[in-house]
């Protein structure tokens, strides 16, 4: 009888645990109905685990990307090994709402999702488990980093004045541009200018003039660029133009 007892109390604790642990858990049998929905899934999705019991969950969550995740849980039925779905591969399965405060500027919920199979007593997968991971904090906080990185990386290349890029990314570009020509045989023409008479325009007007000619410049040379040009500020009143597959001849008009 305390056996007895003793195993209703695990059972009990076991079933409150599924229903309120922090992870969405989700059991589907070989037809993918839902045998099991907790209390997770039913906080974010407002469906109640009485309501989806034993219905599709394709059928009811129509926006899934059916053909990849069922081809993902096939993997997990017939190899019995386990399948992960990360954010970075896919942002989120189920589309959540995020609410988290510190995460406010993600509108959904970005998800990690692990498919285990579920073997009988005799050793057949009959069913399969969906384990849901709310990791917004990790991904926004991953992608902020990326994004932050990426504008340093932005920023390290161009001339704050001009808005061209700066001497030393464009003498990669340049650089690049001469290996590939060497490769490849194409012409391409170099072009060298400055500002004539700048050092006057200094003189008489102040440095403040003599940047709004350099930025005035900077525009015009941008302004005439094509996508497959490369343009700095090689220092001072010197600009340096890339053209790509130019003939000299070319480069004049």
């Amino acid at each position: 009888m305390a056996n007895d007892l003793s195993a209703m109390n695990e059972l009990h604790w076991l079933i409150d645990m599924v229903q309120t642990i922090e992870v969405g858990l989700v059991v589907l049998d070989q037809d993918y109905n839902i045998q099991l929905w907790n209390g997770f899934m039913e906080n974010h999705s407002g469906v109640s685990p009485n309501s989806i019991k034993g219905k599709n969950l394709f059928e009811q969550f129509e926006y899934l990307p059916s053909k990849w995740l069922k081809h993902k849980m096939e993997s997990v039925f017939l190899l019995k090994n386990r399948a992960f779905i990360s954010w970075e591969q896919r942002p989120f399965v189920f589309q959540f709402k995020n609410y988290r405060p510190i995460t406010g500027r993600a509108d959904f919920m970005y998800q990690n999702v692990t498919l285990l199979p579920l073997s009988s007593l005799t050793g057949e997968v009959t069913h399969l488990s969906m384990i849901v991971y709310d990791v917004t904090d990790v991904a926004v906080n991953r992608l902020q980093l990326k994004a932050v990185n990426e504008s340093l990386e932005v920023l390290s290349q161009i001339d704050g004045l001009t808005q061209l890029y700066n001497r030393r990314h464009w003498q990669l570009c340049m650089q690049k541009e001469f290996d590939r020509n060497s490769r490849y045989g194409d012409e391409t023409t170099l072009v060298m200018l400055d500002i004539d008479n700048f050092k006057v325009i200094n003189d008489t007007y102040g440095h403040q003039a003599g940047d709004k000619v350099i930025q005035n410049v900077s525009h015009l040379i941008n302004k005439s660029l094509r996508e497959t040009d490369c343009a700095g500020r090689y220092g001072g009143e010197e600009f340096g133009v890339v053209l790509a597959n130019t003939p000299a001849a070319n480069a004049l008009y």
